[in-house]
């Protein structure tokens, strides 16, 4: 690869500068010229054709249009500020309209001169209008070098320094004219012929400078194959090395702290999956190496009273114990669950979060550091320098992905050796996307329900379903069961959705004068809100009116309905993961998903739908997917990954990623020793990639 020049500081290249080379750097992370060419175009749009005004109707995607603009007028004032323009190209007239960058748009454009137009035209009565179009000068748009315009991420920074997606295409096109030679190959002759891959300069190229559609799927694989395929193999090497390497304590002994619980304390039989999970675990922990398993599990399917027993293991075989949980909330529910539990057993469990302070702090630490503190249950706080083990061998982190790599690492400083370790999740992972979220961690699933629990009724109504709603609500309650009201509360319209729980607290005490109403959200007081939290526990309170807050860490077997208001304004996981708040008892359970709007979008019908169909974790999480995209678990997996994906989709392309799994695999297999000539190209490939980056791949 002519490193001389793509690993050039981006400053020194034509049309950068100091000044655009430190945004470039501060807001995409493009610090040299081997950066910009791997920051790849978002979208492509076809600039070959040119509307007129006369030919805009209503549906039409995004139009180009040719004209000039014949006067600007301001509006509003604050936020309802906005600058219009008029545009007209002979046939008629449209507005243009920006709510954002005002100061801008107004130096850069003027009237009477000719403007070449890209946006989505929507009517309003008689007239178009475009928002925030993308704008260039007609005379610089007849030099497009390509038909096929790509379009790069600018963010509101880059825009202020006067970046555009326009200005990015011509830097990368200044960086290929830099370019003596063609960019040396990162892949061996062998996998690109085996896998029908285009050359890697090509490829780059064509990224940008696609000749027609039909160019760019060819060389979009050859460079998504490639970033899987590092991927990949840097998760396999990982995971063998430490297969290899990672001693782990022996834990041989099954004893009194085990059988005594499971024959005298566990208050429920266990699943037959929790039982083979048991069983995984603990053959795990008499192997000899140090066990990193992620255990999988749905809302309500058992996960802590398995990780509870695998504790007890560790207490037998003369180790202590913790769990580590993201939110005070869900530690202090972890230790009042495993607290009642091991009542009786002799077994002592503290709680230590930042809550823990002074005098119930102390004795806490002093437990831990003499071994009488035999399960710590806690936060981040668990790997404060303070907290001295003195015996820890194995450790729980629950909803791992909350947690930075550099936080987990710590825990392992807690011994001489490292503990085992067992990552808990609620959040189903499709199975194509956990191979790379959890590459190097073996997996277990609890794939059943306890006995006795019956399958969440999932129902869907309207806002003209009111009466029959509160008549289901009232049943319930007359019953003796409780019901959660849970409203969206989404930062952009915070006040808004404030005011409309507090409007559903105020309607749920008048149609409900029998029963106490009770009310919690994130934005109360933490006193407050736990104040709340305890006397719906108690049954103090009967309907609870709640935010999301009650998403994770509450376990109330007697609420058997979960109202959710506005469900279209929730995604799928969340709706799956508020369902699970109910359905933890015996009796049979409801979540109903209210939607007010009238006419709801397709995707929000499919949505909704689902929801109703099923309570399988697994086949929500796979339609979460195929709606949204991989969403909020792309973006976990992307915090955890060795190297950031600038150009691959870790669901999308799945099936390219097994692909480039198999040849990772074959490679390690072929070349333990990375001693072939024909492998060279690769291994040095991996060690540019992974310069600078610090290893913390034998943290699970």
């Amino acid at each position: 690869m002519p490193t001389d020049v793509l690993s050039l500081d981006i400053q020194y290249l034509k049309g950068v500068g100091p000044m655009r080379a430190a945004t470039l750097q501060r807001e995409i992370e493009v610090r040299t010229v081997g950066d910009l060419l791997y920051n790849f175009p978002y979208k492509y749009v076809d600039r070959s054709r040119i509307h007129t005004v006369a030919q805009l109707a209503d549906d039409m995607p995004q139009v180009q249009l040719r004209g000039q603009i014949l006067d600007f007028e301001k509006e509003g004032a604050g936020t309802k500020r906005r600058l219009r323009a008029y545009f007209s190209d002979g046939t008629g007239v449209v507005e243009l309209v920006w709510f954002k960058s005002i100061a801008y748009v107004e130096k850069a454009y003027k009237v009477n001169t000719p403007y070449l137009i890209l946006g989505k035209p929507q009517r309003f009565g008689r007239r178009f209008s475009i928002v925030h179009p993308e704008m260039e000068k007609a005379e610089e748009a007849d030099n497009h070098p390509t038909p096929l315009q790509p379009f790069y991420t600018v963010t509101d920074g880059m825009k202020r320094s006067g970046i555009t997606s326009r200005t990015v295409q011509k830097l990368v096109r200044n960086a290929f004219d830099t370019l003596r030679s063609r960019i040396d190959e990162t892949l061996p002759l062998y996998i690109i012929t085996e896998h029908g891959l285009a050359p890697l300069h090509d490829a780059l190229f064509t990224a940008h400078f696609p000749e027609n559609s039909m160019a760019l799927p060819e060389a979009r694989r050859r460079l998504k194959f490639e970033e899987l395929f590092y991927l990949q193999l840097d998760i396999l090497s990982n995971a063998a090395r430490r297969r290899q390497e990672a001693a782990g304590f022996v834990f041989t002994h099954v004893g009194d702290a085990f059988n005594g619980f499971y024959r005298y304390h566990l208050p429920f039989a266990l699943t037959g999956a929790q039982k083979r999970v048991i069983r995984e675990v603990r053959q795990d922990m008499r192997s000899g190496r140090q066990m990193n398993r992620l255990l999988q599990g749905d809302v309500g399917s058992g996960k802590t009273v398995v990780a509870l027993m695998c504790c007890l293991l560790a207490i037998d075989n003369g180790f202590q114990a913790c769990l580590m949980a993201p939110t005070e909330i869900l530690a202090e529910q972890h230790h009042a669950t495993l607290a009642r539990m091991l009542d009786g057993t002799g077994i002592r469990v503290e709680l230590l979060t930042g809550s823990v302070k002074g005098a119930r702090r102390r004795p806490v630490l002093q437990g831990v550091r003499d071994g009488s503190v035999q399960i710590l249950v806690g936060t981040h706080a668990l790997i404060e320098p303070t907290v001295e083990f003195q015996n820890l061998g194995f450790v729980v982190i629950d909803e791992q992905h909350r947690f930075g790599v550099k936080q987990r690492a710590k825990l392992w400083a807690k011994n001489t050796q490292p503990p085992h370790i067992l990552v808990m999740t609620a959040t189903p992972i499709p199975r194509t996307l956990a191979m790379t979220v959890y590459g190097d961690l073996d997996v277990s699933v609890i794939d059943e329900l306890p006995p006795g629990r019956k399958p969440i009724r999932t129902l869907h109504y309207g806002g003209r379903d009111l009466g029959r709603l509160y008549d289901g609500m009232r049943a319930e309650l007359q019953q003796g069961r409780q019901v959660y009201v849970v409203y969206p509360l989404i930062e952009e319209s915070a006040k808004s959705d404030l005011l409309a729980l507090s409007t559903g607290y105020n309607r749920l005490c008048d149609a409900f004068p029998d029963f106490r109403v009770g009310m919690v959200h994130g934005k109360m007081k933490p006193a407050d809100k736990d104040a709340a939290m305890q006397a719906f526990i108690r049954r103090e309170t009967q309907i609870l009116v709640s935010t999301t807050v009650i998403e994770v860490g509450v376990n109330v077997p007697n609420a058997s309905v979960m109202v959710i208001e506005e469900a279209d304004r929730f995604g799928l996981a969340q709706l799956h993961q508020l369902r699970g708040r109910v359905g933890r008892g015996a009796d049979q359970s409801f979540c109903i998903l209210v939607t007010h709007r009238p006419n709801l979008a397709e995707h929000t019908r499919r949505r909704i739908g689902v929801m109703c169909e099923t309570t399988d974790g697994f086949r929500i999480a796979e339609e979460d997917m195929k709606l949204r995209g991989p969403g909020d678990i792309e973006g976990t997996a992307q915090s955890g990954l060795p190297f950031k994906l600038r150009i691959a989709n870790l669901v999308g392309d799945s099936v390219l990623m097994a692909e480039a799994r198999t040849e990772a695999a074959r490679v390690l297999h072929d070349d333990p020793q990375r001693a072939l000539p024909q492998n060279q190209v690769i291994w040095q490939q991996m060690k540019r990639l992974k310069n600078g980056v610090v290893d913390y791949s034998s943290i699970s």
